[in-house]
């Protein structure tokens, strides 16, 4: 991925790599939907991923952020999970859960802005590098070499 990536080049990345994807996630993730779309009142809604967890019995909301997270996200993403709540799951599925994949995170923000919301969410990190494919690794800079270097 080139150094400026967009949101669709790091969701088309990951869709690239759906099986590793849903490995990382861990046991029982079924992928259901990119761009999962929801009509309300005349307008769309879109879920930038939409999985089923077959243990759990619950839908599972993942927006993606190319940029660092802030509390505003919260509401993004409780709006979403009351969104698949009221449209999508059935009265045999359990509550819906959110997770945000983010660049970075602040801990205390990120704790702070969780407790504020009812819904369960979930808010991860992700490292680029992971994305890459293994025969680009060898010859990409890791992020501490590139840190370094422009020290």
């Amino acid at each position: 991925m080139r150094e400026d990536y967009s949101e669709k080049e790091l969701k088309d990345a990951l869709m690239d790599n759906i099986t590793k994807f849903l490995m990382e996630l861990g046991k029982g993730f079924a992928f259901v939907g990119r761009e999962y779309t929801i009509p309300i009142e005349g307008t769309e809604e879109k879920i930038d991923f939409l999985f089923y967890h077959l243990y759990l019995h619950c839908y599972v909301v993942v927006e993606v952020k190319t940029v660092a997270f802030t509390s505003r996200d919260i509401g993004q993403i409780g709006t979403y999970v009351n969104i698949v709540d009221d449209l999508v799951k059935t009265d045999f599925d359990a509550k819906t859960i959110g997770l945000i994949i983010c660049k970075s995170k602040n801990n205390i923000l990120a704790k702070y802005a969780v407790n504020s919301s009812k819904e369960p969410i979930g808010i991860s990190e992700y490292k680029l590098s992971n994305l890459l494919p293994v025969e680009y690794r060898a010859s990409m800079p890791t992020i501490e070499e590139i840190e370094n270097e422009l020290r």
